[in-house]
């Protein structure tokens, strides 16, 4: 891994140009004001995420929606597993009847 490297405070010597479309300029201009900031800021801040992660700073897939989907599925049931799992240990399950016995209520 190389030293970090932070794009705010950098030296800026060189420059970079690119060609775009004019109305998809000035909508990536209306939603990143949205956010507070310029179209200049947003690019460097995907530059900046880049040299963090060194790589792209998201998954680039055919079709993105469900890539997240898919992971947002995985996390949630990894997560039941853990509660489900932490519920097993030290006293492991307690279930309907056990609770109804100890508290005196008849079935």
């Amino acid at each position: 891994m190389q030293e970090p490297l932070n794009i705010a405070s950098a030296p800026k010597t060189t420059t970079f140009q690119m060609r775009m479309n004019p109305e998809v300029k000035s909508r990536l201009e209306n939603i990143y004001a949205g956010c507070g900031m310029t179209l200049t800021d947003a690019i460097n801040t995907f530059l900046q995420q880049s040299l963090n992660v060194e790589g792209l700073p998201f998954v680039v897939t055919q079709n993105s929606k469900s890539a997240l989907r898919e992971q947002a599925i995985a996390q949630l049931m990894l997560a039941l597993q853990q509660g489900e799992d932490s519920v097993r240990g030290e006293h492991g399950w307690v279930d309907e009847a056990e609770i109804l016995a100890e508290f005196g209520a008849d079935q």
